[in-house]
């Protein structure tokens, strides 16, 4: 199927009207697949794909099961499969398990509620899963974007890839060929999942100066050969363009570049041979370093300014924002068609792991699932493990979403899955699902 009904004739986004889309690595023979959520009941024990056991260790595990709704078209199912803990210096390796799933299905047709995407207070900073559910006033939801965590202390918030909220674009789709986008419409429960793509560029409105954009709300990187230059205009090595939204931090980022303030039309504030300043609402602003300093100061000589933006799905064709549509970032593609797609992989992360799944069935529910791990009393799934239990609970289409320590599932706003830390961890976003149109 294609992403057409994902398509409308407004473009939607910022409200300013600056969408920006940032290219990204299109890997062709992974098509985006939509799913309609069509009348569908769920099963007596609200698992999706019915009674199989999960293909995880051996054959003779005791499973169990129980299932709880939650509301009109919502269930929660529990799982657990194995009985006995796991000696410690088996985890990685016993066949024995045990394992600890958590199942959220949600059938669009049946519930009036909706799934969207959701952070904290500003978008470069941390909030603890349960209490991402509690201060949307969510019924239940799972940890999703991979996020910088520690790689930026200053952001560490900051999506690795695409954060879609509320139809507004507040981060770009990455580069990197291993993400999986999962895009939820909240007014029809449509799911579009893969890797989109992103283009976004700047231009004046009267000279016709134009400028490429590398990213949106990410700090941009300062060449080291320009570092120490008094005056940022005078570097010669390519930097970086990116323009910053007031959802990122209480002030943009600071350092050597140049930085330009537009209000909601577009129209230039201020300018600043230094980065770093706090943005009104309605304001946006583009920051540049390296070379790309002094041509943002040019492409923003006499006025105002028109940002231009596509969003891509995986065959090149756009995908337009609007109201109600949010999307997070994932790593790898689990299913696709009903046929494991997960590629071949070493290290830490295709070992086992705790694990957050979102994905749908055939008949069209969404489905958020968690996989403790990193544990004697629920071991955790390697990649293949985490694509085959995607598999057997029936996801024909489904994404690896941030897992690890940020694994978590909160219903009412209590945890009901175990962390693998000493404490539930702070994460980006979140998906929750909210009882209410």
């Amino acid at each position: 199927m294609t992403a057409d009904s994902l398509r409308g004739k407004g473009s939607g986004g910022k409200g300013s009207g600056h969408v920006l889309l940032r290219a990204a690595a299109v890997t062709a023979a992974a098509l985006l697949t939509l799913v309609l959520a069509p009348a569908a009941h769920a099963t007596a024990t609200g698992v999706p794909g019915g009674e199989a056991a999960l293909p995880l260790g051996d054959a003779d595990l005791v499973e169990t099961r129980s299932t709880e709704t939650l509301a009109d078209g919502v269930t929660l199912t529990r799982i657990v499969r194995g009985t006995e803990p796991a000696p410690a210096d088996r985890i990685n390796t016993t066949t024995r398990g045990p394992w600890r799933v958590n199942v959220l299905t949600v059938d669009p047709h049946r519930t009036r509620g909706h799934l969207e995407a959701t952070y904290g207070p500003d978008l470069a900073g941390v909030e603890k899963t349960t209490d991402l559910v509690s201060s949307s006033g969510a019924l239940a939801g799972v940890n999703a974007s991979f996020f910088t965590f520690t790689a930026n202390r200053q952001y560490p918030g900051d999506p690795v890839g695409l954060g879609l909220y509320g139809g507004r674009l507040l981060s770009e789709p990455a580069g990197d060929p291993a993400e999986a986008d999962f895009v939820v419409d909240a007014r029809s429960g449509r799911v579009l999942m893969g890797h989109l793509g992103w283009t976004g560029s700047v231009r004046n409105r009267s000279t016709g100066a134009v400028l490429p954009l590398e990213y949106v709300n990410h700090p941009p990187v300062v060449p080291v050969a320009c570092a120490g230059l008094g005056d940022p205009t005078r570097c010669a090595v390519p930097g970086d363009v990116v323009e910053f939204t007031p959802e990122f931090a209480a002030a943009t980022p600071s350092g050597a570049g140049v930085e330009v303030v537009l209000d909601r039309r577009g129209c230039v504030v201020r300018t600043s041979a230094q980065r770093g300043t706090e943005l009104m609402s309605g304001q946006t602003s583009l920051q540049a370093t390296g070379r790309d300093a002094a041509a943002l100061l040019r492409a923003a000589d006499g006025g105002c300014l028109r940002t231009t933006s596509l969003l891509t799905d995986e065959e090149g064709e756009e995908l337009p924002l609007r109201s109600g549509l949010s999307g997070v970032n994932g790593r790898y593609r689990l299913t696709r068609d009903g046929r494991v797609v997960v590629p071949a992989g070493t290290g830490s992360f295709f070992d086992r792991n705790p694990r957050t799944i979102a994905g749908t069935t055939k008949d069209g529910r969404i489905v958020l699932a968690t996989i403790d791990g990193r544990m004697t009393t629920s071991v955790g799934t390697t990649m293949d493990e985490t694509a085959a239990v995607a598999r057997a609970l029936g996801l024909r289409d489904a994404v690896n979403l941030d897992g690890g320590g940020s694994t978590a599932m909160s219903v009412r706003g209590q945890l009901v899955n175990r962390p693998s830390g000493t404490a539930e961890r702070a994460v980006g976003d979140a998906l929750v699902f909210l009882d209410r149109p």
